[in-house]
């Protein structure tokens, strides 16, 4: 690779980013590289699948210039504790909701799309991979796309420009520890 392309890559956004696995710090992970990118400069859209509109992490972001959250469901239900009426239209309204939100990023120009738990959303039966991967593909060529949970599957790692895997080795919850705030929420 001569220096002009090394110059290109470093320049180069629009990449796809996947934080996976079993390990606890995915959606960590992708705040933090929120944080970066806004604090270069960068316009940042995040929402969240799976997750009410009352996280810390959410209370946080939220006073820093250029990260904006897309407001999610009011209340949140586990897939598996939903009946299969639920789930339907819980799926019917994630995807909507997420042909808005790359609407959005395209039409205000975001340089990243933050998708938390969408891989989640996916394997829940939540949300339409195919839908997923069409829209990504049909992005604004500039728009950065970060998406986090576990199992992304054959098409989204094979999408992604970067993958990294959090594993578990131990969590306090293997032993009856429920999640603390401040901590795990």
């Amino acid at each position: 690779m001569d220096a002009e392309q090394k110059n290109d890559m470093r320049e180069r956004t629009g990449l796809v980013q996947i934080y996976s696995g079993d390990g606890k710090g995915k959606t960590t992970a992708g705040m933090g590289q929120c944080v970066r990118a806004a604090g270069y400069g960068y316009k940042v859209l995040i929402f969240q699948f799976l997750k009410d509109n009352s996280g810390n992490e959410r209370k946080a972001m939220e006073r820093i210039p250029g990260i904006v959250f897309e407001e999610g469901p009011q209340t949140v239900k586990f897939s598996f504790r939903m009946s299969p009426e639920e789930k339907q239209e819980q799926k019917r309204w994630y995807e909507e909701k997420l042909k808005m939100v790359f609407q959005r990023a395209a039409e205000e120009r975001f340089d990243l799309l933050f998708l938390d738990e969408a891989l989640y959303a996916v394997r829940g039966g939540l949300l339409d991979e195919d839908l997923l991967v069409r829209l990504i593909k049909e992005r604004p060529e500039n728009l950065e796309i970060l998406l986090t949970g576990q199992d992304p599957g054959e098409r989204l790692t094979a999408l992604c420009d970067y993958h990294s895997e959090i594993q578990k080795r131990k969590h306090p919850y293997d032993a009856g520890q429920t999640a603390r705030d401040g901590i795990e929420r």
